[in-house]
């Protein structure tokens, strides 16, 4: 590798871990960094989602890919691919190419759509760390040659500081949280076909997803991608895929979290062709408690207190109910205050809860 490459991956790993640590948004953080890549390592095309940390279940894509037409195909074929599939990959990046010995068919997703692309490889990288995933990335080149094992290597150098840098930013979220503007209640529910393409919706649902992913023109439908990816998960139960619910939880602009699930309708025909339901709803207590305490990196037994907490129990009562002294108890919740930005129980809940 000549000194050109080698200053090229020096300087954009310099620019994305500066870039880290500026405490962006989820969208800010992921375009800034993806110009940073572009620098060092050609690509194509690109996918980048931001992912539910408990079920790996993507959301909030940013996409620029030349099969838009096909995006629900797209979406279940990631999906329903076993090699290189994110929930089964470390903290880092790998390439098809390398992964697949060369023969790209092994993946369904390149033998099924992306071969008529003319995809010549994909460097999938996977943010993850012990309090959860926070998103993957698919880089795509087309009739180039594959990815080198040098710009593998850079990705995965980053994959650090990018991890830490997507969790904050969904920790951030909830820091005056307190909607002023919230969407009016459902049924929001959005009826797919077992291909994903769109049969009915409640009427407000295209009200919902347009603030869930903002099309780039007021006059232009908003398109379902955070439903197709819960869908999408439903299928990658069925086929053994992957063992992780169809839920995932996406904090929307106005400082509202949702939880979209996905489930079949009961019906006469087999499973496999009834038409999927996509719910989208205000995430519950508990669900905004679970993202809440991953994003800010708070311990099993801190976010076991935090769950107490939200119950209203005193000091005296959480110590009974863990098992632990009164002064454990404190000690837990200056560590909790610090590590949310807290200095009392309803501030940490107020941040926690939204309200």
């Amino acid at each position: 590798m000549g000194s050109a490459a080698i200053s090229s991956y020096t300087g954009a790993h310099r620019s994305i871990t500066g870039i880290c640590h500026e405490n962006a948004d989820a969208r800010t953080l992921r375009l800034q960094v993806l110009a940073a890549i572009r620098r060092a390592v050609g690509f194509d095309a690109y996918a980048w989602l931001i992912t539910d940390p408990e079920t790996s279940v993507g959301s909030s894509p940013l996409a620029d890919v030349p099969c838009l037409e096909v995006l629900p195909t797209l979406i279940r074929l990631k999906y329903l691919t076993t090699i290189n599939r994110w929930t089964g990959l470390p903290n880092g990046a790998v390439s098809l190419f390398n992964t697949a010995g060369g023969d790209l068919s092994q993946s369904l997703m390149w033998r099924d759509l992306l071969r008529t692309y003319l995809v010549s490889d994909i460097a999938s990288a996977v943010y993850r760390d012990r309090f959860g995933c926070w998103g993957f990335l698919d880089l795509w080149r087309i009739k180039g040659a594959p990815f080198s094992d040098a710009d593998i290597e850079f990705l995965t150098s980053v994959a650090a500081p990018v991890t830490t840098a997507l969790r904050r930013s969904q920790a951030k979220t909830f820091i005056g949280s307190t909607a002023t503007d919230r969407l009016p209640p459902g049924p929001v529910v959005l009826l797919l076909s077992p291909d994903l393409d769109v049969r009915a919706q409640t009427s407000l649902t295209q009200r919902y997803l347009r603030v869930l992913v903002p099309p780039e023109a007021e006059s232009q439908a908003p398109v379902p991608a955070s439903a197709y990816n819960v869908a999408a998960q439903l299928l990658a139960n069925e086929k053994g895929a992957d063992a992780n619910p169809p839920l995932t939880r996406v904090h929307m602009a106005n400082g509202t979290w949702l939880t979209l699930r996905a489930a079949r309708l009961d019906a006469a025909q087999p499973a496999s062709e009834r038409d999927i339901a996509v719910s989208i709803e205000p995430a519950t207590p508990h669900d905004r408690i679970v993202v809440f305490a991953r994003s800010c990196g708070l311990s099993p037994r801190e976010t076991q207190l935090l769950h107490h907490v939200v119950t209203g129990a005193d000091t005296r009562d959480l110590a009974g109910q863990l098992f632990v002294s009164e002064n454990t108890v404190q000690d837990h919740l200056k560590s909790i205050f610090a590590k949310t930005a807290t200095r009392t129980r309803r501030a940490l809940l107020a941040r926690a809860l939204g309200t």
